[in-house]
């Protein structure tokens, strides 16, 4: 059997104007898909990104409102005619140490699970029509090392990546055997979001087993690969060198 191939597809990535989402819009688009670029602001970022791309357009849409959510899938779907996969990797955080509860603030959580659990349910659910319409799809969340063990830059982003994980699993039985739902969860990774956390990242590549931590380019790979696997749903694959050993 031949690899499954993403040629004449289209992809939709959420929060994809940096870092890993902006990589991993540019891995599907060297394998011939067609991409939706998508962020909720750097709009400049995102525009260029996609003029950088062979076949490729840019929707701003801020994915913790319901309805961006709904109208980016619709814009996705509509500017390429069908949806093939759907990456969600918009995200946010509030950096807290984990022992100062008194420093979360219900809003810290409200937006944190916006954006990173609802945001991603929203995307999904509106997705659906359009992914089984092309004969089934893929897709993949990012969620976190943080989700799977005690650590994250906050309890409210750590509890909002094990929620990822769950609604994971639950969307890849609901929404079998037509729609494939896979997830990564990478620990600390080179992106401008971490760029400034200088001690977090030397911490966690003294943690890791592989003695460093991810590139931007490392999880998009995997995001890829699950994407790509037909026979493969309901998977959290950790892409942390080890950490979590």
């Amino acid at each position: 059997m031949s690899p499954f191939s993403w040629q004449d597809r289209v992809v939709l990535v959420t929060g994809s104007s940096s870092g890993i989402g902006a990589s991993t819009a540019r891995r599907f688009a060297d394998a011939g898909a067609a991409i939706v670029i998508n962020s909720a602001t750097s709009v400049d970022a995102g525009e260029a990104l996609a003029r950088s791309l062979p076949t490729a357009v840019y929707v701003q849409a801020d994915v913790s409102v319901p309805d961006q959510s709904v109208a980016l899938v619709e814009r996705a779907a509509a500017a390429f005619g069908r949806l093939d996969g759907l990456v969600n990797n918009a995200g946010t955080s509030r950096k807290i140490a984990h022992r100062d509860l008194g420093a979360v603030q219900l809003g810290d959580w409200m937006s944190v699970l916006d954006v990173n659990l609802l945001g991603t349910w929203e995307v999904t659910r509106a997705a659906v029509p359009a992914l089984r319409a092309s004969g089934g799809g893929s897709v993949v969340n990012v969620s976190s090392l943080a989700g799977v063990v005690v650590g994250g830059s906050s309890i409210p982003y750590a509890v909002s990546k094990a929620a990822v994980n769950h609604l994971t699993v639950l969307l890849a039985k609901a929404l079998a055997p037509d729609i494939r739902v896979n997830a990564v969860a990478p620990g600390m990774t080179e992106t401008p979001w971490t760029s400034e956390w200088v001690d977090e990242r030397e911490k966690a590549a003294r943690r890791s087993p592989g003695g460093r931590i991810a590139t931007a380019d490392e999880v998009a790979d995997a995001i890829f690969s699950l994407a790509s696997l037909t026979h493969t749903t309901g998977e959290i694959l950790l892409v942390d060198g080890g950490a979590h050993l």
